[in-house]
């Protein structure tokens, strides 16, 4: 049955079903940066010491950890930053779907009231078939 807050409750569906988009879309990037930093502290850790060698080659094996630790850093902040993305996307869907229920409810309560009207006004139609029948039937009677 169509009301008032049909096209409402398809809107907010449909805002429901975005966030949700939004929503994964944040948990797949959330997981990204998690394997992201996972790799770099792998990748550390195959980073060997040089026990020996010049003093150039101990230098670029210097900047090279330094250089992956500043990776790791990064990724430690993007990873941050993608798990607070996902909880505004996850605070973003509950509200949608409060928002959501809210006019699902209104579209319930209006549909139960045009319900009850269209009940009430069959009751007075049977009423008025009643009466008018009943009316036939008495004049039948005392014309009898």
């Amino acid at each position: 049955m169509k009301t008032r807050f049909s096209s409402l409750v398809a809107i907010k569906k449909d805002a429901v079903q975005k966030r949700e988009r939004e929503l994964q879309q944040a948990f797949a990037n959330k997981e990204k940066a998690s394997q992201a930093l996972q790799d770099s502290l792998k990748e550390l850790q195959t980073i060997q010491n040089p026990t020996k060698g010049s003093m150039q080659q101990l230098l670029a094996n210097r900047t090279l950890l330094s250089r992956q630790r500043n990776i790791i850093k990064h990724n430690e902040e993007w990873l941050a930053f993608m798990e607070n993305e996902l909880q505004k996307a996850q605070n973003s869907l509950k509200e949608a779907m409060i928002e959501h229920e809210k006019f699902k409810y209104l579209e319930l309560q209006e549909i139960e009231s045009i319900l009850k009207a269209q009940k009430s006004a069959e009751v007075k139609r049977l009423d008025e078939v009643a009466l008018m029948t009943f009316n036939r039937q008495e004049r039948k009677r005392r014309a009898s």
